[in-house]
């Protein structure tokens, strides 16, 4: 009897950890375009999002990990939010209330995607071992500095990472930033999702986090 409680024990102890499915970095534009309301619209989008029963009930039973990324110019990429794994529900509302209290980092800054995609990548260096990384970058420009997409998305897709895209859209303006995203920021089993201004960008985020989270690609 004692020797069967000590093998499992010793079983136990040795048993590993659930495995982590996803890593997902988002990288939010905090470029000149966006101002104070549009801001705190996409940090509250955010906690809003991770926040979702749906969402927070496969960030645990994944053990997802998430960092966010503020990005702007060419030299402008912070880890805002480092890489935090996911165990249980605490690891949720602890992570929301970090993206709703989340401080700006950039201000009157140009658009560079490019920079803050290679940015995004460099990140993953200290993300945990998953089995699937991906990168979700939300903007409401195209590039007016820094180094070219191309260069940044083949970098990715070499990596093994995953590029998705969600375009913030001016109601009305056509689907521009929609168009470059799925053209030049993407990898090739990536999606694009459009917002129609910061206003959706809540339910926006919420759809596409899901879709990202639930293994769904291209």
């Amino acid at each position: 009897m004692l020797r069967a409680i000590a093998s499992c024990f010793t079983l136990c102890l040795a048993a590993p950890a659930p495995a982590c499915e996803t890593a997902l970095l988002l990288a939010m534009d905090v470029s000149n375009s966006v101002d104070t309301g549009e801001y705190k619209i996409q940090s509250e989008g955010l906690a809003l999002a991770l926040a979702d029963p749906e969402i927070a009930s496969i960030l645990v039973q994944d053990r997802v990990a998430i960092a966010v990324l503020q990005w702007a110019g060419q030299d402008r990429q912070h880890l805002s939010i480092g890489w935090t794994q996911i165990r249980d529900d605490s690891d949720v509302a602890e992570l929301a209330a970090r993206a709703v209290s989340m401080e700006r980092a950039f201000i009157l800054s140009d658009t560079a995607p490019g920079s803050a995609l290679h940015g995004a990548i460099d990140s993953f260096a200290t993300a945990p071992d998953c089995k699937r990384r991906v990168i979700d970058v939300s903007g409401d420009g195209t590039p007016n500095s820094g180094s070219p997409t191309a260069g940044a998305r083949t970098r990715a897709e070499r990596e093994g990472i995953t590029v998705n895209g969600l375009a913030i859209e001016a109601p009305g303006h056509g689907v521009a930033i929609t168009n470059f995203y799925r053209r030049a920021l993407i990898t090739r089993n990536g999606f694009v999702i459009t917002s129609r201004g910061h206003r959706a960008f809540a339910e926006t985020l919420r759809r596409k986090m899901l879709r990202e989270v639930s293994r769904v690609t291209g």
